[in-house]
């Protein structure tokens, strides 16, 4: 069952949960995006992953609002996504890198 559940302010959608059902398609694109950066590795499921998750959601929906606005868009609805996490051995840094696949919509 898809969903659709959106605030007045909601911007983001993801996967099963739609943009108002009025909401017109203009276009599909990709978007990159990347946490922080904390020291050592990340692990799946360690504390830093879960930092570095939140980091880069936040990065992502900063870059979302920015690609809504310039594309006249209101509304990016997430259809996939691939997260990887990146480790540089000569800082001994790590954080994760996402490519995320989606539609956007505007209002009618």
């Amino acid at each position: 069952m898809n969903e659709t559940h959106a605030s007045p302010d909601q911007a983001v959608f993801w996967h099963r949960n739609l943009p108002p059902a009025d909401a017109e398609a203009i276009g599909e694109h990709t978007i990159e995006a990347a946490s922080e950066r904390v020291s050592g590795r990340l692990a799946h499921g360690d504390a830093m992953w879960g930092s570095c998750y939140e980091s880069l959601l936040r990065e992502l929906d900063a870059r979302l609002r920015q690609e809504l606005a310039r594309l006249g868009g209101h509304y990016a609805h997430i259809r996939g996504e691939s997260i990887d996490s990146k480790h540089d051995m000569h800082t001994d840094q790590g954080w994760l890198h996402g490519r995320f696949d989606y539609v956007i919509y505007k209002k009618p």
